[in-house]
């Protein structure tokens, strides 16, 4: 469902979620879309609640059950992604890092090799 009147820059509400641009879903619940975005990493994939929700900080007028719901597609497309690849990385921008106010978390893979995520992270998963 989307919110038509949302007041502030929300490219999710307004592009995305209404088909005035083109996207590449990869999960997808009632509530919540997972898709490929313009790739800043080899893989880069946003996770968004299809109804307008500020943030992770501001639920806005959704309830904590959209939250978990969001959390569990994120769960699993990060599973995907460190199957496939071996490492992801999951973020969420808040404040004025959030340049469209719509709460989203990427997921993505990096490009690194195992042996340079190694050398910068350490080995204490050993």
């Amino acid at each position: 469902m989307v919110t038509s009147d949302v007041a502030v820059s929300d490219f999710y509400c307004n592009q995305a979620l209404t088909g005035r641009v083109e996207i590449q879903p990869v999960a997808e619940t009632e509530r919540v879309l997972a898709f490929h975005t313009n790739p800043s990493y080899p893989v880069h994939i946003v996770v968004i609640p299809k109804e307008h929700v500020p943030s992770l900080t501001d639920l806005g007028s959704t309830g904590t059950d959209l939250l978990t719901e969001v959390i569990s597609v994120v769960r699993k497309v990060a599973a995907m992604v460190e199957t496939e690849y071996g490492s992801c990385s999951v973020t969420t921008n808040l404040g004025l890092y959030q340049e469209s106010k719509h709460q989203r978390w990427h997921v993505v893979y990096r490009g690194e090799s195992k042996s340079a995520i190694l050398d910068m992270y350490g080995h204490h998963d050993r």
